[in-house]
């Protein structure tokens, strides 16, 4: 993983921590924060150390006897061909490949060269654009995570063991167990991916709008990535997600959606021995479990200036059962997902997360733009589907 990757998964699990709220964090969370921040400003240092260093040296070769004889083209005819031998070039070699002159600045020139393209300067530009609400992403974290070489990782699932042990008589026969044929199950990389371009212009006058293509064009990625790992029909090229694997599931009953959230947490334990840890919602049912109220009109879990009765402080966001409650909308209205998911199932990821960019898309050349693609390879391994229970919500026959 490079310093970039780096740098945006520990500021990732830096925002999960503070989406949670100031009053919600428990001590570990607190000091999982500071380490995230802490490590990712030792990063950030490090990537600017690199950066500055780079273009000061640029700056300094820039001031060599090859920027001196650059100073005596008076024309950029002579300027490109001065270009060219300083390279040890011709105009022929240049079919190779890209070749590209520095600035040329004519001796009559008299305008500044340099600045940020924008002269007079009149305008400020405000380089915090405007962008549409991006719902915070945490469903991934909330796997186990690893990493692959191949592009299938396979594994055996067996069956319950036949036979029984029994108590037996002095010389009896002895009951016989038998550990039936595992079936072998299979996992494949996916590539999610997206491309967009961008001028020369932006790239080159304005290269803070570069850097938020970039981090707003991964979200959408991410986002997507959200998406497949629940909701995935596995029809190739997509990912199979959770609500499509063979997990438990808890239909609609007279009972409470709080009760069956809290009994699909049994059914967990019960099929596979693992511990619940995490419930995922969405926020229009949050809503309606929290501002759920008892015979004397006091909500369950605390009023809008106290706890209930007045007992104790308010409580953001409080969690369901104990539980880490994710709030997305990821989740469709009416389905909540509990489960085992540390335990349960596993994103394995190729590679890490690239950016790539060229001139060389289509016409891009010829038109002054820049294409930039992303992309990531991940597969979802999901050894114990009924570590996870798909609960309806709402009550039967209504």
């Amino acid at each position: 993983m490079n310093l970039m990757d780096q740098l945006a998964a520990e500021k990732k699990a830096a925002q999960a921590i503070l989406a949670k709220g100031m009053e919600n964090i428990t001590d570990n969370e607190q000091e999982e924060l500071k380490q995230h921040y802490a490590e990712a400003k030792k990063l950030q240092e490090r990537i600017d150390l690199f950066k500055e260093a780079g273009e000061g040296l640029d700056g300094l070769a820039g001031a060599s006897k090859g920027e001196r004889k650059h100073a005596e083209a008076k024309t950029l005819g002579d300027f490109y061909l001065q270009s060219l031998q300083a390279k040890g070039l011709s105009v022929l070699a240049t079919k190779a490949g890209l070749f590209s002159t520095p600035e040329f600045k004519a001796n009559t020139d008299t305008h500044a060269e340099g600045g940020d393209g924008y002269a007079p300067f009149l305008t400020q530009t405000d380089q915090n654009g405007v962008w549409p609400y991006e719902r915070p992403l945490v469903v991934a974290d909330l796997f186990a995570s690893g990493t692959m070489s191949g592009t299938t990782i396979k594994y055996p699932v067996y069956s319950k063991l036949e036979g029984d042990a029994a108590t037996v008589a002095e010389g009896g026969q002895k009951p016989q167990l038998h550990l039936p044929d595992p079936t072998w199950e299979s996992d494949s990389l996916h590539e999610i991916a997206a491309w967009w371009k961008i001028t020369d212009d932006m790239a080159e006058d304005l290269p803070f709008v570069v850097s938020e293509i970039n981090q707003h064009a991964q979200y959408n990625l991410k986002l997507q990535e959200e998406i497949q790992l629940l909701s995935g029909n596995g029809t190739d090229p997509n990912l199979k997600g959770l609500l499509n694997r063979a997990i438990q599931t808890k239909a609609q009953a007279k009972d409470s959606d709080p009760d069956r959230i809290f009994a699909a947490t049994t059914d967990i334990s019960t099929a596979t021995g693992f511990s619940a840890d995490a419930v995922i919602i969405n926020p229009a049912d949050y809503q309606v479990i929290r501002l759920s109220k008892d015979s004397n009109g006091q909500y369950y879990g605390g009023g809008y200036f106290a706890g209930q009765y007045g007992n104790g402080g308010i409580m953001q966001n409080p969690p369901l059962w104990g539980l880490k409650t994710v709030v997305t909308e990821a989740i469709a209205k009416g389905t909540v997902l509990v489960g085992a998911f540390k335990a349960g199932a596993t994103i394995y990821r190729k590679s890490g997360l690239t950016v790539e960019s060229t001139n060389s898309h289509e016409n891009d050349f010829t038109n002054d733009k820049i294409t930039f693609r992303v992309k990531e390879r991940l597969a979802l391994q999901v050894k114990y589907p009924k570590a996870f229970v798909k609960v309806s919500l709402g009550k039967a026959g209504k």
